[in-house]
């Protein structure tokens, strides 16, 4: 047995108390929340002002403050993330608000956001459930019942060009502008879109009629893009790693995929802090109206936590080839690994001696 196995071990005899070990953790503390928000949000604005001076002024190398920029966005879609669990706050109507405003600059419409992510919380690793708040994974035998054009699209669809460069500018440009996925759920998705766009046109209309369009693009656009990539490869990496977590409903319970479906990222404390604690992502599952502050202090005083799912930033580049679930061996395998695993089942058995 692994030491992985050992704590994953102890974690299974323990998960039944999970709810009740993590009550205590859920109370957030306002004045820290708006702490959270101040030095987030100020540090944004000023980083953007800053660069839109020195592009209007015809310092383009000003354009590199857009990388520290995008890691304050980063943090800003983690505290709306905070605020659509009712985690940031107490009362769920500020943290609707304050959720719907940073939706605004994340380019993100709250309320759809917030009911698509619920589906994934409660459905992640149910391989019945996919479908909405997920990235598409097909099992080995799904893909293999594909036509040829099938394979091709699902190949084009996992590839890190497509997954990590196409994929979230589309998403968070083009697809967040309309509620794909829920046109018949109501009106609140609409409402929540139509606000949103509503909210970004008005002050991109300002700044483009104070500065010009081109550099108005020329610092948003680069913002925007690596947040969103930084934003899709952490939703990514948390999910997709070799010994996650899919059953199918049968067999499926809420505590175990999420303590087995989702990894702990370790991270530099720097990328932490711009992350908000994201990486500590099998807990943020196993309750995730625990406050995004409060889940290090988790991992301090549950220490059989922290190596379950652990995965470095060297180990992460790894996952990007995971890109089917082999049901067999109940892991996620390359088509690589996918296809030798076929090949070795269709080869026939040796004869045996005489």
């Amino acid at each position: 047995m692994t030491s992985t196995d050992t704590v994953g071990t102890a974690a299974d005899a323990k998960t039944i108390s999970w709810t009740k070990a993590l009550a205590r953790y859920r109370k957030p503390d306002t004045a820290r929340s708006v702490w959270e928000i101040a030095i987030t949000a100020i540090p944004f604005v000023a980083l953007w002002a800053l660069t839109a001076v020195a592009v209007t002024h015809g310092h383009w190398w000003g354009l590199i403050l857009t990388v520290p920029a995008a890691g304050f966005l980063v943090r800003l879609f983690m505290l709306q993330h905070d605020c659509g669990h009712g985690s940031l706050f107490a009362r769920r109507a500020v943290n609707d608000w304050t959720g719907r405003v940073i939706g605004v600059v994340t380019f993100t419409p709250y309320d759809y956001w917030r009911r698509t992510h619920a589906v994934h919380h409660a459905t992640t690793g149910n391989l019945d459930q996919r479908g909405i708040g997920d990235v598409d994974t097909l099992t080995v035998a799904e893909y293999n019942a594909l036509t040829k054009w099938g394979r091709i699209r699902y190949r084009l669809y996992r590839h890190p060009a497509v997954m990590f460069g196409l994929g979230p500018a589309w998403l968070f440009i083009c697809q967040y502008r309309l509620p794909v996925g829920l046109m018949r759920a109501g009106v609140q998705p609409w409402t929540s879109t139509l606000a949103t766009n509503l909210g970004i046109a008005i002050p991109a209309a300002l700044l483009i009629w104070a500065m010009g369009l081109v550099p108005f693009l020329a610092v948003q656009l680069p913002i925007t893009l690596m947040a969103a990539t930084a934003g899709v490869w952490l939703f990514y990496v948390q999910h997709q790693f070799e010994e996650t977590h899919w059953s199918e409903s049968d067999e499926w319970k809420f505590q175990h995929a999420a303590l087995h479906g989702s990894s702990h990222y370790d991270l530099p404390p720097v990328l932490r802090w711009f992350t908000g604690n994201i990486g500590i992502h099998h807990v943020h599952h196993l309750s995730s109206t625990v406050p995004f502050y409060r889940l290090p202090e988790v991992l301090r005083e549950f220490p059989e936590l922290h190596g379950l799912g652990r995965i470095t930033i060297r180990q992460s580049f790894n996952c990007v080839k995971l890109v089917l679930w082999d049901e067999s061996a109940r892991r996620l395998v390359s088509f690589r690994d996918a296809a030798k695993s076929l090949g070795a089942r269709l080869e026939p058995a040796p004869a045996a001696a005489a």
